[in-house]
């Protein structure tokens, strides 16, 4: 099978000649058809220029050009979107990812799998500003997603076409591609990858990152559960408010009768009304949410589920990729 093999570069001008030449010397021995991706994220270091170069001699690479730094997730969007082969191969360009690992992980998209994505099992970063801050939010992404993971910040991955372009990715959306794959029902199996230390240049990423990564975790999360009815989680919130104004309603009463207690100045008054006014707004939420839904998916004549394949139709079976689903 073929292979789209794409790497996000942001000013990596030393670790490009050394990744070109890994990465050639890896798909010719696999005899396979490929493309070499390279999506320069608006470098300033000199990065574009070694980028031409490669395209001018080798014509399997392939150089998408950002006008300005637009982050690693937009990289990879546009990589994958531009994808032409049968499976797509996601890498970083810092070459603390090993090419060596790719045979393994395209041998098991061969063995079914939709989506391989690796561990970084012996992990060579510094402990207390890269590691430890990993492994608490893979933990926590396991907990509240209910995906089983050791590691979403590996960027090695490898995944069948179809996937890569139903997959729409936003802002730092890319760490969460497996999940992402698995709520459109792909197979999905984390691999151990090797992991080398950095050999040029500095990391772009560092704890800073927290933050981002938890407002992203909550956004999955809704993606994943409420984004095709909203009103499940407004309506339900919208209900415990109201339930909480009657419970307040009536205690309030039941101390204005019993004990000649001044309602006006009474808090559970005031939570009364709060609450019925809160109850209401969520539900307005929750039938708004519910109208961008249905917009959002026709507008773009999209699904909210995916077909894997099809038989005994007038038109043939066909991969996903005809159909881009949300």
């Amino acid at each position: 099978m073929s292979v789209s093999v794409i790497v996000p570069i942001y000013n990596e001008a030393d670790n490009i000649p050394l990744l070109y030449e890994a990465v050639t010397k890896v798909m010719r021995q696999l005899a396979r058809p490929y493309e070499l991706i390279l999506v320069n994220d608006g470098s300033k270091d000199g990065s574009a220029q070694r980028l031409e170069q490669l395209a001018l001699k080798d014509a399997a690479v392939k150089v998408i050009e950002f006008r300005k730094n637009y982050g690693q997730t937009a990289a990879m969007e546009a990589g994958m979107q531009a994808a032409s082969m049968e499976n797509v191969v996601l890498l970083d360009g810092d070459l603390q990812n090993d090419p060596t690992d790719i045979p393994m992980m395209l041998e098991k998209l061969d063995e079914g799998y939709d989506l391989v994505h690796g561990w970084r099992k012996n992990r060579q970063d510094a402990f207390l500003n890269r590691k430890l801050p990993s492994r608490i939010a893979n933990w926590l992404i396991s907990r509240v997603t209910g995906f089983p993971v050791h590691d979403l910040g590996c960027s090695l991955k490898a995944m069948k076409r179809e996937i890569a372009h139903e997959l729409h990715l936003y802002g730092e959306m890319h760490r969460f591609i497996p999940i992402l794959a698995h709520w459109r029902g792909a197979r999905c199996v984390e691999v151990v990858t090797t992991h080398h230390p950095r050999r040029f240049g500095v990391s772009k990423y560092g704890i800073s990152r927290t933050t981002r990564v938890l407002l992203d975790l909550m956004t999955v999360k809704y993606f994943i559960q409420f984004a095709v009815s909203p009103m499940k989680l407004f309506g339900t919130m919208g209900l415990v408010c109201w339930l909480v104004s009657i419970m307040a309603g009536m205690a309030t009463i039941g101390m204005k009768l019993r004990a000649d207690v001044d309602m006006t100045g009474n808090p559970l008054f005031l939570l009364t009304a709060m609450s019925a006014m809160m109850g209401m707004q969520f539900l307005f939420f929750g039938m708004l949410g519910e109208l961008c839904s249905r917009i959002y998916f026709a507008a773009q004549n999209q699904t909210s589920y995916a077909v894997r394949r099809t038989w005994n139709f007038d038109t043939p079976t066909y991969p996903m990729e005809q159909r881009r689903a949300a």
